[in-house]
């Protein structure tokens, strides 16, 4: 649209001219707002320190948006806008990127853009790059030679012309934490190493200013763009602004029409530009080293804007403001003199534009207020009546009334403070637009929710008609779940209620043991007073007293009645069982703190992981493996038995060659290693105990069905996934796999056997304790508690399969293991139920013959009739006797 005013044609699609000449951006991986403006960074990045407190930077800290993965951080840096969390499963590989972004935008304006680092964004950006160089980001074993190919481009290009953004991307802190955690020794050499960088960087860019002033004369390049709008590139707009602020704009540049520079003086003026240094994070990390999660420690990252176009800052420090990370996105494209991109939300940072006039920073404000408005326009059909929309518009007709006044040369105080009134217009407007436009992103269709949620839960109905007290918590506790994904503070603390759920399973377990023995039923009772009776009318009828019917008489009533076949020791170790178990799982809770209300807060966990407790971590982690070796070894063949010894030593000398642990001899001078050899050590083990496993199970399957055989296979390929879970757990997460396992012997021994749950119930208690340790490993429903590092034990380099299913094992072990054990516990019941069975016909075949034996003479001689049963047949023991005949 034109508009004429004063005989001026004024065509608004024109943008400012670019406020800088070459800009660097550094994004250094998991960098974290502490690593910069804490005691690290004063301890190790003294430069930057330096500049932040005394320098010429802005330092803000950018908050960022779950999900805290590089590449959806990535997209909210270049575009602006807040990615989705099915940008997670991007991240693995990533597709270009067709949104309107930044680098799009520079590319299209000519602007030569070099990038060395995360190939991330070669995949996003693919052909926008004059020069790149790609590294891997998933190989997280490797924190040295992914920076150093970096930093082996840099003396080269930064002593050429050639390029206006240079893009650095380093991976190595980020591969530290997954590694070691934020607190590793590693972190602060890594730090020292990216401020030197830093260091280099910036004091190139000033040489390269340093020059041009000596050439041009010019000392404060910045300020000698005194026009607004005279230049730029022509973007299509699909709406015009209002009248009033954009003639009267242009009627100030026609005033000034003899300032017009031509061609050449523009060039002049742009190759006096200051340049740029660009210091930020895409994401930070959690204290496990992690990230994808929305922790603080995630989220906030150091942003630093570095030039000599800031003024020396005075004073004292003040805290780093808080901005969003997509405001980077709005700032740079004023910075380079780019359209801002279309689905941008972020705010142009007041801080990097304070240098220029006020009528330029109220025209850069108000170009991103449109841009925000016109996509609020598209996403809200209601969008007159938002509140940042209506003040867009006030905050635009005083934007007209000062331009009326700087028109008329009226340069009182009036004016000034009519400026700041509209620039605090404008700031508080582009707030609430950007607020508006971000909740459009979590906007869900609640009626598909609810119909989805009730044909989940659409359950077939129950034909039983009789129901225990554990079958309705069993059934109430699986729909309450069911129920309470429907909340997301539930989801987000999911894992206090499988905590719940596990210890109300505890106490009603404690319930029906005290029910099994120590009250005997009625029923049971009668049972076994009329069985006694009938051998008393025998033994009368037959007058033969001295024969053992009472010994008889004794077995039977042991088989009826289980509860008088346990010893009293053995009822009270049944009783105290449950007690245990909550004992267990109350120690585990306090290992790792999860979920996101509360996982800032210190456990056990990270108090064994800081450096000052290493001995005790490795005290506790050489008495789990030991434990873990007791609970494994007892059904395992002699040379699964040596294995898994020989494998357990190999996890605690992996452990202990990476410096997680140490051995008593071991100097703290010794240097760290990958442990490549170690745990490739293990792993030769753990293939070797799963391959006798299987062996067993193929044999029981083709050569013979022999239940036994199977048992003891499956048992075998539990053991060597325990051992791989060992290998591939923290020291510290060592005892939860030593409480998974003795929870199992003791629900084994002292509840599901004696208690003959049938095994569905069994099955779901298995499920419920499953989800329960996985929590109690750590982990979470956010991606930041998955342990990466995990992926690469033993490897070298990054090979995609196996580290994909290396981390997928250690991060879901807890369910997987407890999967494995309910097959070991329903294959070895099947073999025993059916030995036990055998030895019950043959015990009843032989009193039956025994009877016959015994009374037959007698029969015949008084001609006594007796309703005996005939005598069983070598059928009858195989199939044994039939539900009639026992009750």
């Amino acid at each position: 649209m034109f508009t004429f005013i004063l005989g001026v044609t004024s065509n608004w699609t024109k943008i400012p001219s670019p406020l800088f000449k070459k800009v660097v951006i550094v994004l250094i991986d998991a960098l974290r707002d502490d690593f910069v403006f804490g005691s690290k960074g004063k301890q190790f990045m003294p430069y930057t320190t330096e500049l932040v407190e005394k320098g010429t930077c802005h330092s803000f800290i950018a908050e960022a948006k779950p999900p805290t993965v590089t590449m959806p951080r990535i997209k909210a840096l270049m575009t602006g806008s807040i990615p989705g969390f099915i940008d997670v499963i991007m991240n693995l590989n990533s597709p270009a990127l067709l949104e309107d972004n930044l680098i799009w935008q520079a590319k299209t304006a000519g602007k030569r853009i070099v990038f060395y680092g995360d190939d991330t964004w070669v995949k996003l950006f693919p052909k926008h790059f004059v020069e790149y160089d790609g590294t891997t980001s998933f190989f997280v074993s490797d924190y040295t030679e992914v920076d150093d190919n970096v930093t082996r481009h840099l003396d080269g290009v930064l002593k050429r012309e050639d390029w206006d953004i240079l893009i650095l991307h380093y991976l190595g802190l980020d591969h530290i934490g997954h590694l070691t955690g934020p607190n590793s020794p590693l972190v602060g050499p890594k730090l020292y190493e990216m401020d030197n960088i830093l260091k280099k960087i910036h004091t190139s860019l000033l040489s390269k200013v340093r020059s041009i002033v000596a050439l041009t004369g010019r000392s404060s390049p910045l300020q000698a763009n005194g026009g607004c709008g005279k230049d730029g590139q022509h973007v299509p707009w699909p709406m015009p602004l209002s009248a009033a602020p954009i003639g009267l704009e242009w009627r100030t540049a026609a005033s000034e029409s003899h300032d017009r520079p031509n061609l050449r003086a523009r060039q002049e003026r742009e190759s006096s530009l200051p340049n740029l240094l660009i210091v930020c994070g895409d994401h930070g990390m959690s204290e496990t080293g992690s990230h994808g999660g929305s922790s603080e420690e995630e989220v906030h990252t150091p942003l630093l804007f570095i030039s000599s176009a800031f003024e020396k800052r005075n004073g004292p420090l003040k805290q780093p403001e808080l901005v969003q990370q997509t405001d980077l996105a709005a700032t740079l494209a004023i910075g380079l003199g780019l359209p801002i991109s279309r689905n941008s939300v972020g705010n142009i940072i007041l801080s990097v534009i304070e240098g220029k006039t006020m009528r330029e920073q109220l025209r850069f404000l108000h170009l991103n207020g449109f841009q925000l408005s016109r996509l609020l326009q598209e996403n809200m059909p209601t969008y007159e009546k938002d509140p940042g929309f209506e003040h867009f518009k006030i905050a635009e007709k005083s934007h007209g009334n000062w331009i009326k006044l700087y028109l008329e040369g009226n340069n009182s105080e009036v004016l000034l403070n009519l400026g700041k009134k509209v620039l605090k217009q404008y700031l508080e407007a582009l707030k609430i637009l950007s607020s508006s436009l971000s909740k459009q992103v979590a906007q869900y269709d609640m009626y598909s929710m609810t119909v989805g949620t009730v044909i989940v839960l659409e359950n077939p109905a129950v034909s039983s008609s009789s129901w225990s007290e554990l079958d309705v918590l069993i059934l109430a506790g699986t729909v309450g779940y069911a129920v309470s994904l429907g909340a997301s503070s539930f989801i987000e603390e999911e894992h206090q209620t499988w905590y719940f759920l596990i210890n109300t399973l505890c106490l009603a377990l404690c319930q029906e043991i005290c029910r099994h023995y120590f009250l005997v039923k009625e029923c049971d009772l009668q049972l076994s007073t009329a069985v006694k009776q009938n051998f008393e009318d025998i033994e009368e009828t037959t007058q033969y007293r001295k024969v053992d019917i009472p010994s008889c008489d004794s077995k039977l009533v042991k088989v009826t009645s289980s509860g008088e076949f346990l010893k009293g020791s053995e009822k009270w170790m049944g009783l105290a069982s449950p007690l245990i178990i909550l004992i267990c799982c109350r120690l585990l809770r306090s290992l790792n703190q999860t979920g996101v209300q509360w996982a800032h807060r210190p456990d056990f966990g990270h108090w064994l992981t800081s450096s000052e407790h290493k001995a005790v971590l490795s005290l506790l982690a050489a008495v789990s493996l030991v434990m873990l070796y007791i609970l494994v070894q007892r059904r395992c063949s002699l040379v699964s038995k040596i294995a898994m010894a020989l494998g357990l030593l190999g996890v605690y000398s992996y452990r202990a060659a990476i410096g997680n642990v140490a051995f008593p001899w071991q100097q703290d001078s010794r240097d760290i290693s990958k442990g490549i050899i170690e745990a490739r050590f293990v792993y030769v083990f753990v293939l070797g105990i799963i391959f006798t496993g299987t062996k067993d199970l193929l044999k029981s399957q083709v050569i013979s069905a022999d239940c036994k055989t199977k048992s003891i296979g499956l048992w075998e390929v539990y053991s060597g996934l325990v051992l791989l879970a060992a290998l591939l757990f923290r020291p510290h997460n060592l005892p939860v796999l030593v409480f998974c396992l003795l929870i199992q012997m003791i629900m084994t021994r002292c509840i599901w056997k004696p208690l003959k749950f049938d095994a569905a119930q069994i099955t779901i208690m298995h499920y419920w304790f499953g989800q329960a340790f996985f929590y109690f490993q750590g982990n979470s429903n956010s991606i930041a508690t998955v342990d990466i590092s995990a992926g690469f034990v033993g490897l070298d380099n990054y090979v995609e399969i196996p580290a994909i299913f290396l981390t997928g094992f250690a991060t879901y072990a807890g369910p997987l293991l407890w999967a494995i054990h309910l097959l070991c516990y329903l294959s070895s019941e099947v073999s025993s139920r059916k030995l036990d069975f055998q030895g019950q016909n043959r015990f009843y075949c032989s009193l039956w013959s025994s009877e016959v034996r015994v009374f037959q003479p007698r029969i015949r001689d008084h001609q006594i009739s007796l309703a005996l049963p005939p005598t069983p047949s070598e059928e009858d023991y195989q199939e044994g006797p039939s539900q009639d005949e026992f009750p």
